[in-house]
């Protein structure tokens, strides 16, 4: 039975017990037909406050009003001699009434015991549904999976009032909610009222296989969707982002012009805009959903290789970008353990490289520990996935962690000492297998480091120089991200501390560092396409400048970066009249840069003018090589002069 019904069933309970009160104080009232008016109204000015109070004194009333009476007719008709038998008659009368009127006090009282029992089990419910946000519930926490996505942790607002209250957070809502109107109710985002009408832009979802226990789904455009779609091709290839905005004007909840058009809003620093934007196709994709698919289950897959679906991740990283800088990261951590169940073997969007920065920010330390020491394999092939020790950021965000726990006062003297070994040792093998990450770390910091760490040849220049390009990226990405979670001066202190014992296990020629070493060597040489998508979509300029320039050379698109190599086409863009930029006239290039839509060639001779097009952009191609090496041989000399003193001076007249 729901909570809801339960309370219903109280108030129930509770109507029915006042309603016998009232029931039991007008037979009462009929049964003294000989009290007298000024006691019924002074008995109606008296302030009750509760009911059984309200039985309490009609039982006192009635039965002085009973002796009175009584006494009064007894005496005027008949001697002393029957007063005893009326006497006994009025006692065993009253016996009767006291007797049904403790019955009824009884069924009272137990209906009040069903009601507290109803209230103990609501609150054992509310427990158990955990609406305090506090993690009261670890043994039901350990449970559950790793990846387990809570509901109501995916609506920042949860987040929000437990900083700020609901009052703050809500504002004039409350009185707004009866004007509103009726929408679908949703979990990731609510429908705003600022928001065009909502009608299904064509998008739907379908489930294409279920195998053991692991269901896989699908997005797909109807025919209607499609046209739209190349529509937006078209748009992108303008450069106009004005075309995006005409186009949402017609179909508002398109996918990709609310992804495109809210990078552009985010370039011109409108954060407010480019959030709503990515809110609405949030929306949109929810309403689409599949009656099986589930947000918190874990076992609905969707495939990145599919264009479709790609637009749902990138929907739900950027949505979790905005959630952290929102300063909500205990929601953004959610949607990071979202995108992560979506697709936990190949990871398209490599969340493990954020996951731990959004756990030390929400102070999530235990579900750190708890996903590296489950993920953690001893299998070498897998560097990135599963391998986690070899990726930077988990073996720098491990030891932080149990360093954070070690901090706590509700443990035991023996527990810190545990867990602040644990942390040493952690940090220790993190600098010895990165050295590379501690001199980016500290001058992101603005910390100036000792000159007997400056000088060594560990942590100098050479140690990242000397790193495999991979190694690169991935350092630089944890230093740009996370060098603010080591601005305090206590974890200072302890980073310089293990620092110093570092190189004296390096000095000592320790065989874990000869081991560390020889393993960058052999890895870390070429990063997955994963990664190089995961840098571009963070924009964080450290890593970005370490990306391999046949990533950075290579045309890609907001909408879909760095898409997959073994993509899913469902359908094919038709190709369009008009032929190609490569295959048109100078002339023509010169005024569809001023007109987009300009055409200069005619159906009949399309083919001939591409055909001189070609040829005269091979002939201003050649031209342009030639200029450029004439230019490039170019050479200047000092002009050489002859000491004659016989030539005319008016010659430079």
């Amino acid at each position: 039975m729901s909570s809801r019904a339960l309370r219903r069933l109280k108030g129930e309970q509770r109507a029915q017990a006042d309603l016998n009160a009232f029931k039991l104080a007008d037979e009462d009232d009929r049964d003294d037909e000989g009290q007298m008016k000024s006691d019924k109204t002074a008995h109606k000015q008296k302030n009750i406050s509760n009911i059984f109070e309200l039985i309490g004194e009609a039982d006192v009333d009635v039965s002085a009003s009973d002796e009175k009476a009584e006494g009064i007719s007894d005496g005027q008709q008949e001697g002393a001699p029957l007063e005893k038998d009326t006497v006994k008659n009025e006692k065993s009368n009253k016996k009767k009434k006291k007797k049904k009127k403790k019955t009824s006090a009884e069924s009272g009282r137990d209906d009040l015991s069903v009601g507290d029992d109803i209230d103990a089990f609501l609150e054992t419910l509310e427990k158990k549904k955990g609406l305090s946000y506090q993690s009261t519930d670890n043994s039901a926490s350990e449970h559950r999976p790793v990846l387990y996505v809570e509901h109501r942790n995916l609506n920042p607002e949860t987040e929000l009032k437990r900083y700020f209250g609901a009052r703050a957070v809500l504002g004039d809502q409350r009185s707004k909610q009866r004007q509103r109107q009726l929408h679908r109710c949703t979990w990731m985002t609510v429908f705003k009222d600022t928001w065009p009408r909502f009608s299904r832009p064509g998008i739907s979802m379908s489930l294409v296989e279920s195998k053991d226990g692991i269901q896989h789904f699908t997005f797909e455009h109807n025919r209607d969707y499609q046209q739209v779609q190349f529509k937006f091709f078209d748009a992108v290839e303008s450069m106009d982002p004005n075309n995006f905005v005409v186009l949402l004007q017609f179909n508002p909840y398109h996918i990709d012009s609310l992804l495109q058009l809210s990078d552009v809003c985010r370039m011109q620093e409108d954060q407010e805009t480019a959030r709503d934007l990515i809110e609405r196709a949030l929306y949109s994709f929810e309403c689409a959903f599949h009656p099986v698919f589930s947000l918190t289950s874990g076992t609905c897959r969707l495939d990145y290789s599919r264009p479709e679906n790609r637009a749902f991740y990138l929907v739900l990283f950027k949505h979790m970008l905005f959630l952290e800088k929102r300063g909500c990261p205990r929601t953004a951590l959610e949607y990071c353990k979202l995108i992560l169940s979506l697709d936990p073997d190949s990871d398209p969007l490599c969340m493990l490289l954020i996951f731990d920065f959004l756990c030390l920010r929400c102070h999530e330390y235990t579900t750190l520990i708890r996903l590296y020491e489950e993920w953690e394999v001893k299998n070498s092939s897998l560097i990135v996935h599963r391998n986690l020790s070899q990726l930077p950021n988990f073996s720098f965000s491990v030891g932080l962690s149990y360093y954070h726990l070690s901090q706590q006062e509700d443990i035991s003297p023996v527990e810190n000492q545990q867990l602040k070994q644990k942390s040493n040792v952690l940090l220790q093998n993190a600098l010895i297998m990165f050295p590379g990450a501690l001199m980016p770390l500290l001058d992101l910091c603005t910390v100036q480091p000792d000159a007997v760490v400056s000088s060594h040849a560990f942590f100098g220049p050479s140690s990242q120089i000397g790193q495999p390009p991979a190694l690169s990226e991935l350092v630089s990405l944890y230093v740009g991200r996370c060098h603010s979670l080591w601005k305090e001066a206590e974890l200072m202190l302890w980073l310089e501390e293990n620092v110093r014992k570092v190189l004296k296990r390096v000095d000592s020629h320790d065989p874990y560092v000869e081991d560390c070493q020889n393993k960058r060597k052999q890895r870390y040489q070429s990063a997955p396409r994963n990664i190089h998508r995961h840098v571009l979509m963070s924009e964080i300029k450290e890593a970005t400048a370490t990306l391999p320039l046949e990533v950075t050379t290579q045309p890609g698109m907001s909408f879909d970066p760095l898409p997959p190599l073994d993509s899913i086409v469902s359908y094919i863009r038709p190709e369009r009249e008009n032929m190609g930029a490569s295959n048109e006239s100078t002339l023509s290039l010169f005024f569809r840069s001023l007109l987009p839509n300009f055409n200069l060639q005619r159906p009949e001779d399309r083919q001939e003018v591409a055909r001189a097009g070609h040829e005269l952009n091979q002939e201003v191609n050649r031209l342009m090589v030639a200029m450029r090496d004439m230019l490039a041989n170019i050479q200047f000399r000092e002009p050489q002069w002859e000491d004659n003193h016989d030539r005319d001076e008016e010659e430079w007249d």
